[in-house]
């Protein structure tokens, strides 16, 4: 079993411009030394921490809170705002299509289903959001840290096997479940 603990170190829900949160990481390590020391224990980080609010941190506040026993980081408002951007992007591109059903720059009779179909854009939004996501693993070096379980025939999740990874499946089954994505730092 594993218990985690959501400390504290400035760090808010949210998006906010660059410079108005002030993030204190290096805390984290002080409240593991005090555990530590209180618990009598051999573990130098006996305490699992999520960080809330990861959103918008930058890259040395996320190693720093590593470093220090952050072993869950939520990015819920970045991984929504890839999301939107995907759609938005897509929009952009395909404007001239989504104007009707039918006329197009490639002729007044062109049909226009294929862009306005919400597999289309959903698609692109989708991807948007799990390429966000992989930014996540790279940035708090949990890419190939995880082997999942797999049951006769079955991934992880309990959908078929097929050749697309694991990781691109969770990712895109999170997009449709909510939206919301959070990174799982799996201690070596």
């Amino acid at each position: 079993d594993m218990f985690s603990i959501a400390a504290a170190f400035g760090n808010v829900h949210g998006v906010y411009k660059p410079g108005n949160v002030s993030l204190q990481p290096e805390r984290l390590g002080t409240h593991q030394s005090y555990t530590k020391e209180k618990l009598g224990c051999d573990n130098d980080k006996p305490i699992f921490l999520v960080m809330h609010g990861g959103s918008g941190s930058t890259d040395e506040e996320i190693a720093t809170a590593v470093k220090n026993g952050v072993v869950k980081m939520n990015i819920d408002t970045d991984t929504q705002w890839a999301y939107w951007e995907g759609l938005k992007n897509f929009e952009k591109s395909k404007h001239a299509y989504l104007q009707g059903q039918i006329g197009n720059p490639d002729g007044p009779d062109k049909p226009n289903k294929k862009f306005y179909d919400p597999r289309a854009w959903v698609r692109k939004a989708e991807e948007s959001m799990a390429s966000r996501v992989s930014v996540s693993f790279e940035k708090l070096k949990s890419v190939g840290t995880y082997e999942p379980k797999e049951e006769a025939g079955y991934q992880l999740g309990g959908t078929p096997k097929t050749k697309t990874s694991t990781t691109v499946g969770l990712l895109a089954a999170g997009a449709a479940v909510g939206f919301v994505a959070s990174t799982l730092i799996m201690r070596k």
